[in-house]
């Protein structure tokens, strides 16, 4: 019986790709406004480089665009930077479609919900907090925090234990094939692949591992009822006729 789901946060329940990619572009260009003396292709291109090698979280991406541009440290260029990159996120950041609807769903049916992610503690609460959304879940874990990432199976146990619940009891919802789907079937949960964002064509090598695909959110429902009927079926007929 499935008591509790599990999602992911970018790109399930927030849309963050594409905030990510127009914050970044109107960063650089907001550096060059303010005189960055190098053209946007180039700029936004190291950027993207960067990015991929320090990561998304790094604290230092503006800073580090102008050693790899060869440019002298300027606070105004990183300062346009860093206000674009975040006037930007604010004004755009927002909720998948159909997140908030299913969430409201899926806790007046009795369900619990939680989140397992990657990312800054910070961040990721931020996301939650600016789009109200933090008070729909009993349980936030988020790698950064618990010092594992997906699809490692210790940050699905520490939330299974967290949430007093037996891996088939849970049911995890994610865009990413691999560390979302592949790491949760791994430990023996039920998975929803919610193909969407940018990883909605990537990581087809693991699509076994997931139990169900769906494109729209609002599916997640049925899917967890339909899960729950079966175990009800099961049950009824492993009971002893008199």
């Amino acid at each position: 019986m499935i008591k509790v789901v599990f999602f992911d946060l970018d790109d399930t329940l927030v849309d963050t790709s594409r905030l990510a990619e127009m914050a970044r572009r109107n960063a650089v260009e907001n550096m060059i406004r303010h005189g960055l003396p190098v053209d946007f292709d180039t700029a936004y291109g190291e950027l993207l480089e960067l990015i991929n090698e320090y990561g998304s979280n790094f604290g230092r991406h503006f800073d580090y665009l102008l050693r790899r541009l060869d440019l002298p440290s300027d606070p105004r260029w990183v300062a346009a930077g860093v206000v674009a990159y975040h006037n930007t996120k604010f004004a755009y950041l927002k909720s998948v479609r159909g997140a908030r609807r299913l969430l409201l769903e899926l806790k007046k049916s009795g369900y619990r919900l939680g989140i397992i992610t990657d990312g800054n503690p910070v961040k990721q609460w931020e996301k939650l907090i600016r789009l109200e959304l933090d008070d729909y879940f009993d349980g936030v874990f988020i790698s950064d925090y618990l010092g594992v990432k997906k699809p490692h199976a210790k940050i699905f146990h520490k939330a299974l234990r967290s949430m007093g619940v037996k891996p088939e009891e849970a049911v995890m919802v994610g865009d990413r094939l691999y560390s979302d789907i592949y790491g949760a079937k791994e430990v023996g949960m039920k998975t929803v692949w919610f193909r969407y964002g940018k990883y909605a064509d990537r990581e087809l090598e693991y699509l076994d591992y997931a139990d169900f695909t769906t494109g729209k959110l609002e599916d997640v429902l049925d899917i967890v009822r339909g899960l729950n009927l079966e175990d009800e079926e099961r049950s009824d007929k492993e009971v002893p006729s008199d």
